[in-house]
């Protein structure tokens, strides 16, 4: 599915970023119209197409369940919790949510095993040829910064990204860089779920991203080799790392 799907099967805009190290990020949602977890944590309930709740439904509905007073009482002192502690237990669960210790952390740390030859040469592209880091860099491979990479430029309403935040002519057509940690386990890709594989990613960012007004000047033909494409593929798929494979779906929920 491209895009996420809400409540009674309405679909969204756009698809849902991943929550894995969401935590180390910055602004939040892919306009980055949230300055924190906890901001994020509460949109989704009040929109129409996500969840379709008031904010004080929420809190009312939960405070009848005696389950969730005791563990509000537990975590915040009381058992008269608002819509602030609900925010904060919802990100801080989010901060939880991490990946690392991955085949290339391994490997930059000494076990020069830990990686296949094509991941090696992978690694040579994405930070040579590629330059894929000018965006995605750091060790949770993103700089947290807004780019346009043409993506949704061409439909009959194009998707406005920062610039329905900002109102800045610069962000129009601009969404947040995400993470590459996990990326192999995460798709679809882009903002719009428009590409299902990272070969069709590879092959979007090899031809130049899709020209429009705002493209970002550091999108440039790559020119990469049919064997460069698939090492690249290989390298991203060494960020597959530790620490969230343990969450599990509850087997129930506070009564």
């Amino acid at each position: 599915m491209p895009v996420s799907v809400g409540i009674k099967g309405q679909k969204g805009g756009v698809s849902a970023p991943t929550v894995i190290n969401r935590g180390y990020g910055m602004l939040q949602f892919w306009d980055g119209r949230a300055n924190s977890l906890e901001a994020q944590a509460v949109g989704p309930m009040a929109n129409p197409l996500e969840m379709g709740h008031t904010h004080e439904g929420v809190v009312s509905r939960l405070r009848k369940i005696a389950g969730y007073r005791e563990l509000f009482k537990k975590s915040f002192g009381t058992e008269e919790f608002n819509l602030d502690m609900i925010a904060k237990a919802i990100a801080t669960f989010e901060r939880t949510v991490v990946s690392g210790n991955a085949p290339y952390d391994k490997y930059r740390a000494g076990n020069k095993k830990a990686l296949s030859a094509s991941q090696v040469r992978g690694l040579n592209v994405y930070f040579n040829k590629a330059k894929c880091d000018a965006c995605h860099e750091g060790p949770n491979f993103t700089a947290n910064s807004f780019h346009n990479l043409g993506v949704g430029s061409q439909k009959s309403t194009p998707d406005e990204g920062r610039f329905a935040v900002t109102k800045d002519p610069a962000d129009w057509g601009t969404f947040k860089t995400p993470t590459l940690r996990e990326i192999a386990n995460t798709a679809p890709y882009m903002h719009d779920g428009s590409l299902a594989t990272l070969e069709e990613v590879v092959d979007y960012y090899d031809k130049g991203g899709v020209k429009n007004k705002n493209l970002d000047e550091r999108l440039k033909p790559l020119n990469l080799t049919a064997q460069e494409k698939k090492d690249l593929v290989e390298f991203m798929k060494s960020l597959s790392g530790e620490g969230w494979q343990h969450l599990t779906e509850p087997k129930s929920f506070p009564q």
